[in-house]
């Protein structure tokens, strides 16, 4: 149970695109444990392999019928606006992980300068529109008081990234991710 998505949750599957999850699973993602598998980037998968084993995840896990993906936000998109964000996330997020972010009754720490730092804006994108179900979280269709909006979605981020402080030793929050 770490920072990283379950890659045999639906709602994930649905929402990456494919292009995308063979990228993370071939070339890894720097500046966090995910390695790259293949060979082309030190691994020991053929590209033949990456392939199969994207086919394979998406056939396994990857149920159409869990999400509609017409229904589905975009997977990425700029950051909104931090202020209307901020309603969002009282509206939204507050009744989990307390109203300034800080940890709450059913959710940890959204603003934790450590989490901010490590945590790109496509992961915390990402996160919103899926949820984490290992944690309890739902996703973007089960928040109060209803579906959150691809606005919403990106304002949201917006508030969190704005949350985002220093970390001594740590270099600047990468973008992509």
């Amino acid at each position: 149970m770490g920072a990283s998505l379950a890659l045999n949750d639906p709602v994930y599957l649905a929402l990456v695109p494919r292009d995308r999850l063979r990228k993370v699973i071939a070339d890894g993602v720097t500046g966090t444990l995910q390695p790259a598998f293949a060979m082309s980037a030190g691994g020991t998968l053929t590209d033949a392999q990456v392939d199969a084993l994207v086919a394979g995840l998406v056939s396994t896990w990857g149920k159409g019928e869990t999400v509609k993906t017409s229904e589905l936000p975009p997977y990425a998109a700029p950051p909104g606006d931090a202020a209307r964000g901020k309603a969002v996330y009282t509206t939204a997020c507050a009744g989990c992980h307390g109203p300034e972010g800080k940890g709450g009754p059913k959710g940890g720490s959204v603003v934790n300068a450590s989490f901010l730092a490590l945590a790109s804006d496509q992961y915390l994108r990402t996160v919103v529109i899926t949820g984490r179900s290992d944690l309890g979280m739902p996703d973007w269709r089960g928040y109060t008081p209803g579906p959150l909006t691809d606005r919403q979605i990106s304002d949201v981020i917006a508030w969190l990234i704005a949350q985002r402080r220093p970390v001594p030793g740590r270099p600047n929050q990468p973008k992509e991710g």
